[in-house]
């Protein structure tokens, strides 16, 4: 189950929605008043529960890993960011966004078939209507990346996978290729910076939205975090081994401890799980941070 404490007040700001991880804010006051205040707080969620633990810095890491892809990626897409000067009381883990009219969709990019992706294929030999190659396993790198889009979900439920006719459809079809392109050459650029740093990018979660200017053009702008460990999935390239269960650097070590006979607890009985281990929060920090540090070559 879902436990998202309270959004705290922040001067000068609305509290609109709370997610898993992030506040949502409307900014009353200053020069962006009417925009968006987006905090990334430091809540960590497995399995569909909100634990009462914390992960000490995740916010900050999220947002400012955020910002640096958003200047990676600034020549390929328009990005939602128009400030991070922000309030105080969220300074270093929140941004000020525009305002976007979103698709309801999830773009989704996959180099390499596990999580969902693998178990559709298993099911199906395909993955949202894209017929992929016979013998593929968990970890194995997929010919060329796919575009593997999922509707929206309420919150607490699970997002579903669909074909890229579905979202054409429900969207339009200059829209829908539109989003595929875009979708395809921001992970290829994000693949290839992050082997650079000894890391392979499995798959990402991407979200735009649409703005329109006075002139009445419509322009399509990435939106939300990009290619964090919450929203992508990151192995060592020295640790890729298909056919197994590779670690990624997330919140893995946590699910992983939860499904151990150390943990106790028994995912099919519905009681929430147990709180976490102090060790098991610092070792889900320091994947976070090895992430941070290894894609962008600076020290957290």
């Amino acid at each position: 189950m879902l436990n998202i404490p309270e959004a705290p007040a922040i001067d000068g700001a609305r509290h609109l929605h709370s997610g898993k991880v992030r506040d949502l804010y409307e900014l009353t006051e200053g020069p962006y008043a009417g925009e968006l205040l987006m905090v990334a707080s430091d809540r960590i969620s497995a399995f569909d529960h909100v634990f009462d633990t914390t992960i000490p810095d995740k916010g900050e890491i999220l947002t400012r890993l955020s910002l640096w892809w958003f200047e990676q990626l600034d020549d390929l897409v328009p990005t939602h960011v128009l400030s991070a000067e922000v309030p105080d009381a969220v300074r270093g883990r929140a941004v000020i966004a525009q305002r976007l009219r979103m698709f309801p969709v999830e773009c989704v990019a996959r180099g390499y078939l596990t999580g969902s992706g693998l178990r559709e294929y298993d099911a199906t030999g395909e993955v949202c209507g894209i017929a992929l190659p016979e013998g593929l396993v968990d970890g194995s790198r997929l010919p060329s990346a796919i575009f593997t889009p999922a509707t929206k979900a309420e919150l607490g439920d699970h997002d579903e996978n669909v074909s890229y006719e579905h979202v054409a459809r429900r969207i339009g079809e200059t829209d829908a290729a539109e989003l595929r392109r875009l979708t395809l050459e921001v992970y290829e650029r994000a693949d290839e910076i992050a082997r650079g740093a000894g890391l392979i990018l499995a798959d990402t979660k991407l979200e735009f939205g649409l703005r329109a200017d006075d002139l009445g053009t419509r322009t399509i702008v990435l939106a939300d975090e990009v290619l964090t460990p919450d929203s992508s999935r990151y192995w060592d390239m020295a640790a890729w081994t298909p056919g197994t269960a590779i670690p990624s650097f997330d919140k893995d070590v946590i699910r992983r401890w939860l499904l151990s006979p150390e943990a106790g607890w028994d995912r099919e009985a519905g009681d929430p799980p147990p709180a976490l281990p102090a060790e098991i929060v610092a070792r889900t920090r320091e994947k976070y941070v090895e992430a941070f540090e290894r894609l962008t070559g600076t020290a957290f």
